[in-house]
Formats: C-alpha cells, structure tokens, sequence
C-alpha cells in the first residue's frame, strides 16, 4: 500500500480550514466558477461544506 498522498485543489487556498483537507482523496474544489462549471457539465448537484467547529 503506498503512503504517498497526492493534494487536491485546495492546497492553494489560503484558508486554514480548507488547506487542513488538501491531502484529503476527495477532489474538492474551492468556491469558484471552475466548480461550479464542472458539475452542471457533468448534470450533478454540488455538496456545499459550510465547516464546523
């Protein structure tokens, strides 16, 4: 099993809270017109993480 994680695109956000999940596997996109372009090409709905606490 490798250990090598890959980053998604949230390592280059300045967010702290969004930069702690860019090794995360999920491909999570920042706010942006890239997302949101993205999932009405591909007709899918898009999961808003407000954060927590």
């Amino acid at each position: 099993m490798s250990t090598n994680k890959q980053a998604n695109r949230l390592l280059h956000e300045k967010s702290p809270y969004l930069l702690q999940h860019a090794y995360n596997p999920v491909q999570w996109f920042p706010w942006s017109d890239e997302a949101f372009a993205k999932a009405e090409s591909e007709d899918k709905p898009v999961f808003l993480s407000v954060g927590y606490s």
